[in-house]
């Protein structure tokens, strides 16, 4: 249930209604909006009677969240979730553009495509360090080695870094390097690595499953909100449906149903969703329009020569001119693209 206090609710009421919450057998998630602090509490074995918080100076109102997903509901959570991560704010006005290599494969290859998403006005760099493969006898990622190279490039040109992070015997070791670790479409429903990163405080960016209905994508995200990391972030990025012309089918209708559904934020990665490099463009112009807070673009200087998913990498030129078809889509639905220049404070190596 969420427990909605007053606005002038004083701090020592707000703390007897969690005590109360907790005594009752309860799991308490506090979050303070602009003019109200709303408590979410879950569980499922519970003493005594919910209506006793009723009672309790400073509750404006009780409700129950009737959605399986208590904390990613807007019932918990009216107001939106702004991500901060270094000096950007995710889930805010601004699309952020997360843009880079699919897997790092040399120094000089993560450098030069990392100054060019740059150019062009990515804020995050994307790039895998270790690769999840349909085949063993794929190229499987550098590991901690391609991870320094991305680390290097991003502190080079003032990007944020994600990487995907595939075990959760992995985390210590990339957390030092990575300021979002994204969970890829395979562990989805690794409840295992999901409970561990919601122990952390790295923001996680959370990709759809193949076959995942939008129900079943919030239920993971909860696992990781139910730990205590509130900084989660969706990301579509196609499912599996019986059409072959593409790699998989973008599923932009989920943009506007998750905003109904959650206040968590929601990007898009058109690269996975189609697998053709010709028609990112169209579905990043799409998705930006049907309301998607970012986008995930695999962009290589030398596509053709790639070693994982060269067909749906973008060519530096084709992503410059995307980043400028999508700064006039953007300020007609109230968004910005990267319109100032970004700040340096605190994007040096650390």
């Amino acid at each position: 249930m969420v427990v909605v206090m007053e606005e002038r609710a004083s701090e020592d009421q707000i703390q007897r209604v969690v005590a109360q919450l907790v005594q009752m057998g309860f799991d308490v998630h506090r979050s303070t909006g602009s003019l109200r602090t709303v408590i979410g509490a879950v569980g499922g074995q519970t003493k005594g009677d919910p209506r006793l918080v009723e009672a309790l100076d400073g509750v404006h109102e009780v409700m129950r969240i009737t959605e399986p997903f208590k904390l990613a509901s807007r019932t918990f959570k009216p107001e939106d979730t702004v991500i901060t991560v270094r000096d950007l704010r995710i889930g805010g006005d601004e699309v952020i553009v997360m843009a880079g290599p699919c897997s790092a494969e040399s120094e000089a290859q993560v450098m030069s495509t990392a100054a060019a998403v740059k150019r062009a006005g990515a804020k995050v760099l994307r790039g895998g360090a270790f690769k999840p493969r349909s085949s063993p006898y794929s190229f499987q990622g550098l590991g901690e080695q391609g991870l320094q190279m991305l680390r290097v490039a991003a502190d080079a040109h003032h990007l944020a870094l994600v990487s995907e992070v595939m075990d959760a015997s992995q985390i210590a070791m990339m957390v030092p390097y990575v300021d979002i670790l994204q969970v890829g479409a395979r562990n989805m429903q690794n409840y295992t690595l999901l409970r561990e990163l919601g122990r952390l405080r790295t923001p996680v960016l959370l990709k759809r499953g193949i076959s995942a209905t939008i129900e079943e994508w919030l239920l993971s995200a909860e696992y990781i909100l139910a730990g205590g990391n509130m900084d989660v972030m969706l990301c579509e990025r196609g499912i599996r449906t019986f059409e072959s012309y593409t790699r998989n089918t973008l599923d932009i209708s989920a943009i506007p149903v998750v905003k109904k559904l959650s206040h968590l934020p929601i990007l898009v990665d058109p690269s996975h969703g189609t697998g053709r490099r010709d028609k990112v463009a169209p579905m990043a112009r799409a998705a930006v329009a049907a309301g998607a807070d970012g986008l995930l673009i695999e962009v290589h200087c030398d596509p053709d020569q790639a070693m994982s998913d060269g067909a749906q990498s973008m060519f530096p030129g084709q992503f410059d001119r995307l980043m400028a078809e999508l700064r006039i889509i953007a300020p007609a639905i109230g968004r910005s693209i990267c319109l100032e220049p970004v700040a340096r404070r605190g994007w040096g190596s650390e």
